[in-house]
């Protein structure tokens, strides 16, 4: 049971570094708002220090970095609604879907990181209720 924890957890910070990463690298080869460089894509970074504040706030622990994932998941979708509001979409480049499906495609991952943080909790729970007894 605590190796199938382990796994979980292994892979969920392994989704979670994976997504950030492609986020970083989406945003510094062509942008994710406008083009290459647009200021508007350095609100991304918040969504990347909610991550880096939230999981030393909770030392890591699964539980608690499924709610770090999904507040990130959050901010990721704030960026897509503050865009449209500054009319990013009006810019040749950008246009509402690829605004909503870009920054959708984070959430989702951002999401399904959190899921595997959950589901890593879940298996670590009843070998802690085990080690008790």
């Amino acid at each position: 049971m605590r190796m199938k924890a382990a796994s979980a957890y292994r892979f969920a910070v392994g989704a979670a570094l994976a997504t950030a990463f492609i986020l970083v690298w989406v945003i510094g080869a062509v942008g994710l708002i406008g083009v290459e460089g647009d200021p508007f894509d350095l609100l991304y970074a918040g969504v990347l220090a909610v991550g880096v504040i939230g999981a030393m706030i909770v030392r890591l622990k699964p539980r608690s970095m499924s709610r770090t994932l999904t507040a990130m998941a959050l901010a990721q979708a704030l960026v897509a609604v503050f865009a449209l509001i500054a009319g990013k979409h009006r810019v040749a480049v950008s246009s509402v879907p690829e605004i909503v499906l870009l920054n959708g495609f984070f959430v989702a991952l951002w999401l399904g990181s959190a899921r595997l943080f959950r589901s890593a909790a879940r298996e670590q729970r009843p070998a802690a209720e085990n080690h008790r007894t």
